[in-house]
């Protein structure tokens, strides 16, 4: 994944966007940042970092990556908070994926924390779908896809759709 354009979507060549985060040669400046290269830390198989980037009060233990979902594409929909200033940021976004063959979108309302290590993945709420109504109350995702054990193969923060209560006090 050295060559070509990053699969986060800014247009950017790999080895100048998500790739000095993936090696660890730079930290994301943005939540926004952070959430795009965790969307590619899964497009790449890249467990660790999506491990290291993840608040420690929610992270698991463990990352298992799904091989069957084939990450196709994705899209920033909103951010707030989340600047180089900031402690706190939300990122909407939609990573479109396709999993048993079939064409699929997680719509995913994310949080982020800055802390002493940089931005990391705090937790994140599935909206029911691409086409659902604007989030708001009762449009939680309860698919089998989006609501998926942290852990799973669906992309935290790009996030797990079914984690974002537990612990969230503390992060």
């Amino acid at each position: 994944m050295t060559r070509g354009a990053c699969p986060c979507g800014t247009g950017r060549p790999y080895a100048d966007c998500c790739g000095p985060f993936h090696r660890g040669a730079a930290r994301p400046a943005t939540a926004e940042e952070l959430m795009r290269s965790r969307y590619s830390a899964f497009v790449a198989g890249a467990a660790a970092y999506l491990l290291e980037t993840w608040h420690p009060a929610t992270r698991p233990a463990t990352l298992d990556l799904d091989d069957a979902i084939r990450w196709t594409g994705l899209e920033v929909l909103a951010t707030e908070g989340g600047g180089p200033d900031e402690r706190r940021g939300v990122v909407e976004f939609r990573a479109h994926h396709v999993m048993d063959g079939e064409p699929d979108v997680l719509h995913e309302v994310s949080r982020f924390r800055r802390d002493g290590e940089g931005w990391r993945y705090v937790r994140g709420r599935t909206v029911r779908s691409a086409s659902s109504a604007p989030i708001g109350p009762g449009n939680v995702d309860t698919s089998p896809h989006a609501g998926r054990a942290t852990g799973s193969g669906v992309p935290p923060g790009v996030g797990s759709g079914g984690t974002e209560n537990h612990r969230e006090e503390q992060a």
